[in-house]
């Protein structure tokens, strides 16, 4: 028997102990504390990915951990899928939730904000039912909310943390310190103007899809992943964008 043969083996005779009604409630905490602490090495590997985004890395394994619990609590040995397959999209959902609770950087509606609740616990539940990640429309429907609206959330879910004015910079003074100097990048000023009317010249979403290849540096699956599309259709979505924007240079 392999090594994941043998662990699953260990995970569905602790699930039937967590699901058997002779359990006394003693016995229940403590495997349901061994089935989490499993799973912790899990939480922490699905963080990894999200250790550069601004927020320190304990709190994103915390946040994890919360969404790791809450498998344990909802997982169904009798559904087939195999725990980690549950897990996942949970503690991925908590994650994201952790970002989108503690890092906005600018005042945004609470309409968006309460959406992006709804749009992330579709999300979850069709990513579990399906096992992929849901499209825009699939979300749409499982939200009960017109798809503009979804992608209007998803752009929202992009804010992040600004950086503070007052850490010192690799020479010693403040970013403040040099408000008020001379911008050497003023004469870039003319190009950005020349961009941004261009970017305006696009349809929402791939101006949106162009702004995250391109200003966030996100690569395609990771946008794939924010869109809720196939990276295929990211693709193609960021060929005929930046085609029409070559035709609208040059015309």
């Amino acid at each position: 028997m392999t090594p994941e043969a043998d662990r699953r083996e260990v995970e569905d005779a602790l699930f039937a102990v967590l699901r058997d009604p002779e359990t006394s409630e003693g016995r229940r905490v403590r495997v349901r504390d061994e089935l989490v602490e499993m799973h912790v090495p899990l939480v922490r590997h699905i963080a990894q990915r999200y250790a550069d985004r601004g927020e320190p890395f304990d709190d994103v394994v915390q946040a994890g951990n919360l969404g790791l619990i809450n498998a344990v609590d909802r997982y169904d040995p009798d559904r087939g899928a195999a725990f980690s397959s549950f897990a996942v999209p949970t503690i991925i959902g908590a994650i994201r939730r952790h970002f989108r609770d503690a890092t906005w950087s600018v005042k945004v509606p609470r309409r968006l904000q309460e959406l992006r609740g709804r749009i992330d616990s579709a999300h979850d539940q069709l990513a579990q039912e399906l096992g992929r990640s849901p499209t825009v429309a699939e979300i749409a429907q499982r939200a009960d909310l017109d798809s503009h609206d979804v992608l209007d959330a998803l752009e929202v879910g992009r804010v992040r943390q600004m950086a503070s004015l007052d850490p010192p910079t690799h020479d010693g003074p403040t970013i403040a310190d040099h408000l008020g100097a001379v911008d050497a990048s003023l004469t870039d000023v003319e190009d950005k103007a020349t961009v941004e009317r261009l970017l305006a010249s696009l349809p929402e979403r791939e101006r949106a899809i162009v702004a995250m290849r391109f200003f966030d540096g996100l690569s395609q699956s990771q946008i794939a992943d924010q869109a809720g599309i196939s990276q295929m259709h990211v693709s193609r979505l960021l060929s005929q964008s930046l085609t029409r924007l070559r035709s609208e240079v040059v015309s």
